[in-house]
């Protein structure tokens, strides 16, 4: 999976309401994360599959929750945790930003849900 997923024409084909938006932003990271985990995809490429400029510039600006946003920046960090990191501490930490991800799209889902 090496072709960059464009959020903004994944979200908008989803609708223009920007709680359905934030809702498949959080589903959709959390798959991204999944797939970390399990070592389907390497953090070099989900940097280049979903946490690539674009779509940090598309969630910055468009999407209405300082949580999405924060989810993107980490999201970009990840590789550089394990570059910057030695052996031992590097597993941790990655573990630490991929369930610190995971908290605030549960977070985005569950404010969602109690809005609608």
């Amino acid at each position: 999976m090496q072709k960059p997923m464009n959020l903004q024409q994944v979200l908008n084909a989803a609708g223009a309401d920007s709680a359905r938006q934030l809702e498949l932003f959080a589903i959709l990271t959390l798959g991204i994360m999944e797939s970390l985990e399990n070592g389907v995809l390497s953090p070099a490429e989900a940097i280049t599959v979903f946490f690539n400029l674009e779509n940090c510039r598309f969630v910055r600006d468009n999407l209405p929750a300082k949580a999405a946003d924060e989810v993107m920046g980490r999201g970009v960090q990840l590789p550089d945790l394990l570059e910057a990191l030695d052996a031992e501490e590097a597993p941790k930490e990655f573990q630490r930003e991929i369930a610190a991800i995971r908290r605030l799209c549960l977070g985005l889902l569950e404010e969602h849900r109690l809005v609608a």
